[in-house]
């Protein structure tokens, strides 16, 4: 059964970003594949802001991102950019902890504005932790996601839509890069 990981980096909680990633896993649970969640606001600040690399508090999260097959990124946008605390936990993950993963970036913000926030800020961090599988992600403007009193999220049909056709495209990308990828993990 193929694991992926959710990178939650949104500072605050709850948030329309990690309610997207709970929906999006709940998903992919039904497709087959095992999920976790990791809330990048729970690593403690000081580990973040310092640069800990070799804190205990880091241990979990990077185990999780190393046995994954498939990662999704969720961050919202806030100044044309992904978050700072986001930013701050890619930085103190190994070089290479992306390589042989398929990424699926998920972000949510204001305005349509922001919407290549993904592309010519996120992609390139990805890319330097060594994600080559790197899919072309969902933004979704906030009045396209609204938290009801049961914390559940309510779509507008667009990003419904979008969203159910990135995550079968990442289950699919997942299915088929897993044997190849441990099949070279193997030759060397």
């Amino acid at each position: 059964m193929p694991n992926i990981i959710a990178i939650a980096g949104s500072p605050s909680h709850p948030s329309r970003t990690y309610t997207l990633l709970e929906h999006s896993t709940k998903i992919l649970q039904q497709e087959g594949f095992q999920t976790d969640i990791i809330s990048v606001r729970d690593v403690p600040a000081e580990v973040l802001a310092y640069g800990r690399y070799d804190s205990p508090a880091l241990e979990q999260p990077k185990g999780l991102i190393e046995k994954a097959d498939g990662v999704i990124i969720g961050t919202p946008i806030y100044k044309a950019a992904y978050t700072g605390v986001l930013k701050a936990f890619l930085d103190l993950l190994p070089q290479r902890a992306l390589s042989g993963k398929v990424v699926l970036p998920i972000a949510t913000g204001g305005t349509l504005a922001h919407l290549l926030a993904i592309d010519y800020a996120l992609k390139p961090v990805l890319s330097e932790l060594k994600a080559r599988f790197i899919l072309g992600g969902v933004y979704a403007v906030d009045k396209q996601l609204q938290i009801q009193q049961d914390g559940s999220l309510q779509f507008d049909q667009e990003i419904d839509q979008r969203l159910k056709e990135a995550l079968n495209e990442f289950a699919q990308s997942v299915k088929s890069l897993q044997p190849n990828v441990k099949e070279l993990a193997s030759a060397n």
